[in-house]
């Protein structure tokens, strides 16, 4: 099977500083790959190359389709509804919107402001925005991260209800080995100055 998602990375850098060796990274659908390492090791400019939001870099990337991409930060529209930070920010219709809020608990909140939801219930309306696009490839940097373990097990519980529903090819950034064990397919390790994977990706 043709993998969703593959990179051939030679280098990236950030401005003059090289931060991303050669590596080789392939995700299929149905599988979920943590990338992990050390704070500022280069992560998230790995998944921001995905989701071609970071332009200094060489190599190739192969994409079966667009992606999605859950952010560190829900980064909502403050100034428009539930319902409009959705449908503005995918193109998908109001209907498809309510749909997806009602599979994240949201479904009272869409005539509602960003500002009026819980840091929780910002982080619920960011996973809706994500599958409201019905993505093939999800991308998501520290999606968990800043909430207490109650609400971070919550939820990880309902990424895990959302991705069962479709076939995903997703790459989850995270500093939290529990939540690579508990969400990944496979965990690879960022480590090193550029940074490169500690193993060889699996096989494809």
């Amino acid at each position: 099977m043709t993998p969703a998602l593959s990179l051939d990375l030679r280098a990236a850098e950030q401005g003059r500083l090289s931060v991303l060796g050669a590596l080789s990274l392939q995700v299929r659908l149905g599988e979920t790959v943590a990338i992990c390492g050390a704070s500022g090791v280069g992560k998230s400019t790995l998944l921001r190359i995905l989701a071609g939001l970071h332009a200094e870099w060489q190599g190739d990337l192969s994409l079966t389709a667009p992606p999605a991409m859950v952010f560190q930060e829900p980064t909502l529209l403050p100034w428009r509804s539930v319902r409009d930070n959705i449908t503005l920010l995918t193109g998908c219709s109001a209907q498809m919107a309510d749909q997806a809020l009602a599979d994240c608990g949201l479904a009272e909140k869409a005539a509602a402001f960003p500002n009026a939801l819980s840091l929780g219930q910002q982080r619920r309306l960011a996973l809706a925005r994500a599958f409201a696009m019905r993505p093939q490839i999800l991308l998501m940097d520290e999606a968990f991260t800043s909430l207490d373990p109650s609400l971070a097990a919550e939820m990880m519980t309902l990424f895990e209800t959302l991705r069962a529903a479709r076939p995903l090819a997703t790459v989850l950034v995270t500093h939290d080995p529990a939540e690579a064990l508990r969400l990944a397919s496979r965990t690879l390790i960022l480590s090193g100055h550029p940074a490169r994977f500690e193993t060889s990706p699996l096989p494809v």
